[in-house]
């Protein structure tokens, strides 16, 4: 998160209509032969366990909403028809990628982190440390930090924040659902942070901490642990780790609440991006993010998913 920033001028919010379609692609279950039949009988084969597939989406949003889904072993991204033009400033999202920069080009020359840094790279991540990340971000190069992250990452429709007088601004860059999956792949498959520090960056983006609850919104320590895991059975939280790094401000430059959520396992990378009324709350913007991946678990659970109360459509 980062803090409210009051600018002069008034930017229009831009409203997209809250209907996604995708192909679907739903897990088969096997059939079995007559089971009073005991010669042709046959074992019954177990349901596969949950994960993340291409599938129909509908979330009545007032205002823009985009995601995108990457299938970490058929290399296929699906995700709704706004997915690859649309962008949302990152927020403090993109904390994920400032620190994993760091960790990497520290060991590329051969040095390791000193404690300070360290500290500043896991409160970062785990807390949401403005100050932590700025730190970070300074060390750098500032925008260099940003352009490393699309030539290394291969983003397409990803640029510094170029808002007059925020130009460079690491909470204003610009990203669409399906570079926010890129990135999440790029820290994923070792890329962003090196060898040597992927699987730590990993474990700090299992830690994070905090609720939407006020008090846990804190200039310090800010909640960030919300969104597309609360969307998801807890089956497979139990089964494949989920590392996750949200982003969230209420821009009084616009009027709006910019929310992202990044969830990232070793099946699947999946990116929500919301863009909403202020009045409405960050609440609502976490429950966008776990309706979402709620209707992309697949096979779909018998029992209802701990996703919180329904959604207000505008």
């Amino acid at each position: 998160m980062r803090p409210r920033v009051i600018m002069v001028f008034a930017v229009a919010a831009i409203v997209v209509g809250g209907v996604l379609l995708v192909p679907a692609a739903y897990a088969r279950l096997a059939t079995t032969s007559d089971p009073t039949d005991s010669a042709s009988a046959t074992p019954t084969t177990p349901p596969s366990p949950p994960t993340l597939a291409a599938a129909p989406v509908s979330v009545p949003v007032d205002g823009f909403v985009a995601w995108a889904l990457l299938d970490r072993e058929s290399g296929q991204t699906a995700g709704s028809a706004n997915s690859a033009t649309s962008t949302n400033s990152t927020e403090s999202m993109i904390k994920v990628w400032i620190v994993a920069d760091f960790l990497r080009r520290t060991a590329e020359a051969s040095k390791t982190p000193s404690d300070e840094r360290l500290e500043q790279a896991s409160r970062a991540i785990r807390y949401s440390s403005n100050d932590s990340a700025e730190a970070l971000y300074n060390a750098g190069g500032r925008t260099a930090v940003i352009r490393r992250m699309i030539s290394l990452c291969r983003l397409t429709r990803t640029r510094p924040g170029n808002i007059p007088g925020y130009a460079g601004w690491w909470s204003f860059t610009e990203m669409t659902a399906r570079d926010a999956v890129r990135m999440g792949e790029c820290v994923k498959s070792g890329k962003a942070a090196g060898p040597e520090w992927t699987d730590w960056l990993l474990k700090e983006m299992r830690n994070v901490w905090g609720t939407t609850a006020k008090e846990d919104q804190q200039e310090t320590r800010e909640g960030g642990r919300w969104g597309i895991i609360e969307g998801l059975p807890m089956e497979m939280l139990e089964r494949d780790p989920v590392s996750i790094k949200n982003g969230w401000t209420s821009l009084d430059y616009d009027g709006n609440w910019h929310v992202n959520c990044l969830a990232i396992t070793n099946n699947w990378v999946l990116a929500v991006q919301v863009r909403y009324p202020d009045q409405r709350g960050l609440d609502y913007g976490a429950r966008v993010c776990a309706s979402v991946a709620a209707q992309l678990v697949t096979p779909r659970p018998g029992a209802a998913l701990n996703v919180p109360r329904p959604l207000a459509g505008g």
